[in-house]
């Protein structure tokens, strides 16, 4: 929006200041439409308000002057524009002089831009013309008039090369602000565009392809449809059309090639165009997921805790009057009641263990992860659970590099899913587990079986706890822990029927580990014992390691040395910065690794979950390894 006010500002200044010079002036784009003139220009030719327009076509004002006779009348008024036309595509530097049909001579001075189009400059020499016929034809004779003309001329000559001068130096100053303004909207993360009233980009920074990639980023003259791609367009139509009545509009849609999540924002210029800014915000929506996530349990937690204490007291009470029922001698009958009923009580301190996992502090502890070891391992796990008729197939097309996941967490909710699909094909079938990435945006994980796919009812109500299909061998937990196990990791979980069965999908972020075998570790911790500490362990795995204590200090570090292969900081640093502060600089920098005491419910604590590994102090050289290690050692 300030972007948008010193744009605005500038152009009403620039206007107001060529409308004060005695010259007529207009500025024409590459594509041959009027992008800025002055008030001279209008008055000069007699043009109507159309024409002087910013958009206004270059062909329309030469067609309106030929009409009124401007050009003579020897060719045709087709004849007139098409070369006119082709002149001006030239772009070719030019100065000529000319009679209009109201015996006014006019100089017309054309120079190109470099970035395309022209700027021009008229002015009205009849008064100089005057005085150069005048010493032509009393040359022999120098009069008085002839002498005030001779020094009218030559005022004239001063105050045409002051001029000159003045519009060179607008000329220069228009095209550093334009430069500085392009150079500052083109390193902003976002794409910065403008398009006319008929939905036509007249200005980008040239980011469209970073934030939607396979999008081109040479889109000047195209239609936003064209640009953005059909699917991208119809999401974002009805909001563009908004913009054109006049409300701005801020919303977000998912786009289909790396399932990017982004931001757009159209706002209307008040002329009939709309500005456009568009921004990639996948990595806020997973930390956003992740913290959704993390309160809803919290909730969940606060709610469940009390019940499930004075649930877990009465099971307890109801064990111990089974067990002295148990001891007493009671007939057959009741002793197979009493073992019903302590089989029964146990079931329910179960689901009281498994209610805990779900709502309780479960942290996620991403490390270096081999999925291909781990869906491997899951395989082989799964494997003996399975009737003898039904078969398990892996389909991995990861790239061959370690992920930053939790694998426990990851292996639990697959083979979860697993045992789901083995219940639900019953003794015979097909499981099939797929991964693949989405870009490098996405890893999805699909579970699919051939058994008779979810119902209705299942589909709308699976992730709710305590819904279940199975009657009383289920509990209803089974797949809201999956989801959740998703959720925390800032990911997403479908269901879905095939034409050949059912299938489960998972979304978890892509976050390649840092391949690092060996090279310098930049140590940044401003407690000077637990530095030492951290530094020996470096050491001791073959690092060599510079140390800092605040961000300030690790920046000044990594502008100096290029081969910092890795940074391990703290998140509390000295100063007002924090290692999550560092962590943002560093996105074109090396990979980083965080530690901190800090609770899991300390927000800072959260937020770098979502961002990164994060090591929970104390930690062995075992952890650290695992985390900096695509193998961990020991």
């Amino acid at each position: 929006m300030n972007l948008e006010i010193t744009e605005q500002r500038i152009k009403a200044m620039t206007t107001a200041g060529l409308n004060l010079i005695g010259q007529a002036l207009s500025i024409y784009d590459s594509k041959l439409r009027l992008v800025l003139s002055n008030r001279r220009f209008q008055e000069m030719f007699d043009l109507p308000d159309d024409l002087v327009r910013p958009g206004a076509l270059f062909r329309d004002t030469i067609n309106f002057l030929a009409s009124r006779g401007e050009y003579g009348e020897e060719e045709g008024i087709e004849d007139i524009v098409a070369l006119r036309v082709d002149q001006a595509l030239a772009f070719e530097p030019h100065y000529m002089e000319r009679v209009r049909p109201n015996g006014q001579v006019v100089s017309i001075e054309g120079a190109p831009l470099p970035q395309g189009g022209w700027v021009a400059v008229y002015t009205d020499i009849t008064g100089t013309k005057r005085a150069e016929n005048l010493l032509r034809a009393r040359s022999e004779e120098l009069s008085g008039q002839l002498l005030s003309h001779a020094e009218e001329l030559s005022a004239t000559n001063r105050k045409l090369a002051a001029t000159i001068t003045a519009l060179e130096e607008a000329k220069r100053e228009l095209t550093e602000i334009e430069a500085r303004t392009r150079m500052t909207t083109e390193m902003m993360p976002a794409h910065i565009a403008h398009l006319d009233g008929n939905g036509l980009y007249d200005y980008s920074n040239r980011r469209l392809s970073s934030v939607m990639p396979g999008r081109p980023s040479e889109i000047l003259g195209l239609h936003i449809s064209q640009a953005l791609g059909a699917a991208a367009f119809r999401r974002v139509e009805s909001f563009l059309q908004k913009a054109y009545d006049g409300e701005t509009s801020v919303f977000e849609f998912t786009e289909d090639h790396d399932s990017r999540r982004i931001r757009a924002s159209f706002t209307p210029d008040g002329t009939g165009g709309v500005y456009v800014m568009s921004v990639d915000i996948t990595e806020e929506t997973q930390a956003r997921v992740a913290l959704q996530q993390t309160r809803r349990r919290e909730m969940a937690a606060q709610m469940t805790s009390g019940l499930a204490h004075d649930f877990s007291n009465l099971l307890t009470i109801i064990l111990g009057m089974q067990a002295r029922l148990d001891k007493m001698g009671i007939p057959d009958d009741a002793r197979e009641l009493v073992t019903a009923t302590r089989q029964t009580a146990r079931r329910g301190g179960q689901l009281l263990n498994r209610i805990a996992d779900m709502t309780g502090n479960r942290t996620p502890q991403p490390q270096a992860t081999d999925m291909r070891g781990l869906l491997e391992d899951l395989r082989v796990l799964a494997s003996p659970s399975l009737p003898r008729g039904m078969g398990l197939s892996v389909i991995n097309t990861l790239p061959d590099q370690a992920l930053m996941l939790d694998p426990g967490m990851v292996q639990d909710a697959l083979l979860n899913l697993v045992l789901n699909a083995r219940d639900a094909c019953g003794s015979t079938g097909q499981i099939t587990i797929s991964a693949h990435a989405i870009g490098a945006i996405w890893v999805e994980i699909t579970v699919s079986d051939t058994g008779p796919g979810f119902s209705s009812d299942a589909l709308e109500k699976a992730l709710n706890p305590f819904f279940t299909t199975k009657g009383s061998e289920g509990s209803g937990l089974g797949l809201p822990m999956v989801y959740d196990t998703v959720k925390l990791a800032g990911g997403d979980l479908n269901l879905r029927n095939t034409p050949s069965g059912a299938s489960v999908v998972l979304r978890l972020p892509y976050r390649p580990a840092a391949p690092v075998q060996d090279g310098l570790v930049l140590l940044v911790e401003d407690n000077n014992d637990l530095r030492g500490q951290f530094r020996d362990m470096l050491v001791d795995l073959g690092f060599s390691v510079i140390e800092a204590t605040s961000v300030d200090e690790a920046q000044a570090l990594i502008a100096d040395i290029a081969d910092i292969a890795l940074v391990l900081s703290d998140i509390r640093l000295e100063g007002s910065e924090t290692g999550l502060d560092l962590l943002t600089q560093l996105r074109n920098g090396p990979p980083c690794i965080l530690m901190t005491s800090l609770p899991y419910s300390d927000p800072l604590h959260r937020q770098a979950l979502a961002m990164a590994p994060v090591l929970r102090k104390p930690f062995t050289r075992a952890q650290l390894s695992a985390l900096i290690r695509t193998e961990a050692t020991s």
